[in-house]
């Protein structure tokens, strides 16, 4: 995901947007934002992760009652960053509207589910993947003695909130978290970790200026 700068009313109203000298992809990118429509469209790291949080903030302080749209289409990735992104979309006035594309695994399973309740929304042949992740540990027997405990901490707080955002009893969460595990789109909508599986686009562009 590129990193694009918010454009504001200022900019919209007196030049062209997007630049017309842009890529196609800054373009693309770009216009979706001033449409206040956000991607998730690779693995989630610490870069595109930092720019997803910004552009939340950004679009929040320029009009904090119109709803944000986030597309996702992602294998997953970092958990601080996941984690971070969760907590903006819960902080911030505005109801953000989640849209899986494709795929909306592990990561994006998790900000998929976090969006606004009754405004999470698959396309019919998207999946989403539940699991505990992994990680490798290294270091004496001390250092990953607390390496673990870190990630069973951090096992146990997003199993929780899935389970809240689901509706889901956790018992059940943490068992089907046990190995991979992957939904189609009625079968995400039925478990809870959307709302809607769309057949029309202005089910989730509705609201969105």
């Amino acid at each position: 995901m590129n990193t694009y700068p918010a454009p504001s009313r200022l900019e919209s109203q007196t030049t062209p947007w997007p630049p017309p000298d842009a890529s196609l992809e800054v373009q693309t990118g770009l216009g979706l934002m001033h449409r206040r429509i956000l991607r998730l469209d690779r693995a989630l790291e610490e870069d595109n992760g930092s720019a997803l949080c910004s552009q939340l903030i950004l679009l929040s302080e320029e009009d904090p009652r119109a709803d944000i749209v986030l597309l996702i289409n992602s294998p997953g990735g970092s958990v601080p960053s996941m984690l971070a992104i969760a907590d903006l979309m819960e902080l911030i006035p505005n109801d953000v509207r989640t849209l899986a594309l494709g795929m909306a695994y592990s990561a994006g399973q998790f900000l998929l589910s976090a969006g606004t309740p009754g405004k999470r929304f698959a396309l019919p042949h998207a999946t989403v993947l539940l699991h505990q992740g992994s990680a490798g540990f290294g270091g004496s027997a001390v250092d990953i003695a607390l390496q673990a405990q870190h990630l069973r901490r951090n096992r146990d707080t997003i199993l929780g909130i899935i389970s809240r955002h689901t509706g889901q009893p956790l018992d059940r969460v943490t068992e089907d978290s046990q190995r991979d595990r992957i939904w189609d789109a009625q079968g995400a909508r039925d478990y809870g970790f959307v709302d809607h599986v769309v057949t029309d686009l202005s089910q989730v562009l509705g609201g969105v200026r």
